[in-house]
């Protein structure tokens, strides 16, 4: 019986901990809209370094002091977005393009 309770006791465990970081992400506002998911990356960069500071003197590590960035993800993400919706809208032109290409090139073979 203590052999079948140790694996569903892991199952448990795990999807208790997979469920937890799923809601502190929602929580957090990670899984909303963009502008939210920027205001959680702000409020992170804000919090985490004094932080991980404060454990650092506690326990007498001594870290390298962090880059500063400055990059907008939303800038990022949109550009993406273009990119990918331009490289959908040229996809039927480039693939009847590379299509006659193609067939030329066999027919070239076949002569």
């Amino acid at each position: 019986m203590a052999a079948r309770l140790l694996p569903a006791a892991k199952f448990l465990i795990k999807g208790g901990l997979a469920g937890a970081a799923v809601y502190v992400a929602y929580d957090q506002g990670l899984l909303g809209s963009g502008t939210q998911g920027a205001e959680a990356l702000k409020k992170a960069q804000e919090t985490l370094p004094p932080a991980i500071q404060e454990w650092t003197n506690y326990l007498g590590w001594e870290l390298p002091a962090t880059p500063k960035f400055d990059f907008s993800f939303s800038d990022s993400w949109n550009k993406g977005v273009h990119t990918v919706m331009s490289a959908l809208s040229v996809a039927p032109t480039r693939a009847c393009e590379y299509t006659m290409e193609g067939w030329k090139y066999v027919k070239d073979l076949v002569k």
